[in-house]
């Protein structure tokens, strides 16, 4: 083979892309993630020893952040970043130990992790290639499968962690336990026991991150508030804006006020339209188009200049590649990215000029959806969502976040919610909304039946609404609330929320529509004997099941 991936759960037969990704990276694109992979743990190494001797590294600790992110399925597709990235990382990993050497102390790991290094892009490649970088370098099963359990959690938490350093909010704890935890995914004396609770620390700590993000998010913003957003057109230029990063959806809006161009949201960027301090910008239109995967025909159609400011990019057509920027942790090789400057702000003008010569977005619905459903509103209508379970007219309610997709398998979602009874609420949050967001299921004494609470960092709402519920009915633990979990997963962010899940003890949660192929059996097993973890079959027998 070629190449080993089985991060996504579109990977390829269900086990692992072995000669291209699912997703359309190339084996020796694919190879190179996981040299970056393999540095950011070197790095992670010494500088958890550097910590444990009082040596602080702020520039590691953002490092390996942003390099944990780049990997992250459908983030950066463009090798000579990773090339860059990975000779930043070894210049700084040596760093590090200069310093611990100059403090008189002398590290302990003499692993490859630690001592290899190459500068050309020749030597790079060839060690990307090499065994020991594989994720099948472990070739006991179910340590490998709980390795990259964590590292994908760990993912996900980075994911987390950049977004709301972007807000300058930060943690060094969050930082110290991400770097303990790659670290210790490198060492072969560390038990399966030992990783299963590691995994379970990740858990605590990706609470801890999406809280962060949370605190940053509504602290600049205001919280989300019930919103209608609109989903059709008007007759300006516009720019899309696409994936999770709030900071960029406000500088760009600052930056458009006044030239006559509209910007709408797509995807994950869909929530930006519930929070108040971006209401106020009468050229922010609404949303355009649904989940990332159907950007390869929106894109098309909305004319104007496409921002992707995180993850979920599908490789471009050349249609539209022209029109494409991206910023941050993303990348395509050869679409423009929009730089830092110095003071950390970014000039978005070019996009704004390229707006200003397009044409106005074709229509492709009309129409509103409503959102803005996060822990703060809710709690506002917590005393009616009571009484309605109290007086019978709300009998369940199903939690349905996490990722859309491309398989035709996840129509069973939007099955799933067409089918349900007409008494059970919707609790949401990510773009696996998108396959029945639109949907017209009603309300419950008017309360809307999908209850929409933003990205999929926003899961974190979607524990805060049913702990305050456990609450109002007086109950000791969540399990005891007429809730089920049925969680649709596609990417790294939604293994941080799942371990986070499991760290608040949640039970029998429903993962689809494919278990992880990177779960061992026996790791799988652990899952469901020990939380009840469960997949899906289809719509009818699964709806009785949750019933």
């Amino acid at each position: 083979m070629s190449m080993f991936c089985f991060q996504c759960q579109e990977t390829a037969k269900g086990t692992g892309c072995t000669i291209a990704g699912v997703c359309g990276k190339k084996d020796d694109l694919a190879n190179m993630q996981d040299l970056l992979i393999y540095t950011l743990k070197g790095v992670a190494i010494v500088n958890t020893f550097a910590r444990e001797v009082g040596l602080n590294h702020p520039k590691a600790d953002g490092f390996i952040v942003n390099g944990l992110f780049m990997t992250i399925t459908n983030a950066n597709w463009d090798k000579n970043e990773f090339f860059n990235k990975v000779r930043e990382g070894l210049r700084i990993r040596e760093e590090v130990k200069d310093s611990i050497l100059e403090a008189g102390y002398r590290l302990h790991s003499h692993t490859d992790f630690v001592t290899w290094y190459a500068e050309t892009n020749e030597d790079l490649e060839i060690k990307s290639a090499s065994q020991e970088v594989s994720i099948l370098a472990t070739r006991d099963e179910d340590i490998r499968s709980l390795r990259e359990l964590i590292v994908y959690g760990l993912k996900g938490l980075a994911a987390y962690l950049q977004h709301a350093a972007q807000l300058n909010y930060t943690d060094d704890n969050l930082y110290a336990f991400m770097q303990k935890a790659l670290a210790q995914t490198t060492d072969d004396e560390v038990s399966m026991q030992e990783l299963i609770d590691l995994s379970m620390e990740c858990g605590k700590y990706g609470v801890s991150a999406m809280e962060l993000l949370d605190t940053a998010n509504t602290s600049t913003y205001g919280h989300p508030e019930m919103t209608k957003v609109n989903i059709g057109v008007r007759q300006n230029p516009g720019i899309l804006i696409s994936g999770h990063d709030l900071k960029d959806m406000e500088e760009l809006l600052k930056q458009t006020e006044g030239t006559g161009v509209d910007v709408y949201t797509h995807s994950e960027m869909l929530s930006a339209n519930y929070y108040p301090a971006f209401k106020k910008y009468n050229h922010f239109v609404g949303n355009y188009g649904n989940a990332w995967w159907e950007q390869t025909r929106e894109f098309e159609s909305f004319n104007g200049p496409i921002l992707m400011t995180t993850n979920c990019i599908v490789p471009p057509k050349a249609s539209y590649k022209g029109r494409m920027y991206t910023t941050g942790a993303t990348a395509v090789e050869g679409v423009n990215y929009i730089e830092k400057r110095e003071d950390g702000s970014k000039d978005f003008s070019m996009i704004i000029d390229h707006a200003k010569m397009c044409e106005p977005p074709v229509e492709i619905e009309k129409g509103e959806i409503i959102g803005g459903f996060a822990h703060n509103q809710v709690a506002q209508v917590a005393d009616k969502v009571v009484d309605a379970v109290k007086q019978g007219d709300i009998k369940r309610f199903f939690v349905m976040a996490g990722c859309d997709g491309r398989h035709k398998s996840r129509s069973y979602y939007k099955e799933f919610a067409e089918e349900l009874p007409k008494d059970t609420i919707i609790l949401t949050a990510g773009c696996a909304k998108y396959r029945y967001n639109k949907l017209d299921l009603g309300d419950i004494n008017g309360i809307p039946r999908v209850l929409d609470a933003g990205q999929c960092n926003d899961s974190y709402s979607l524990v805060m609404t049913a702990l305050k519920l456990k609450d109002a009915f007086g109950l000791e633990s969540i399990n005891e609330l007429p809730l089920s979990y049925n969680i649709a997963w596609y990417e790294q962010k939604a293994v941080i929320v799942f371990l986070s899940l499991l760290y608040l003890g949640v039970k029998n949660i429903h993962v689809g529509p494919t278990l992880p192929a990177f779960l061992s059996p026996n790791v799988t097993n652990f899952l469901v004997e020990n939380f009840g973890v469960g997949g899906i079959t289809n719509t009818t027998e699964d709806i009785e099941m949750f019933m």
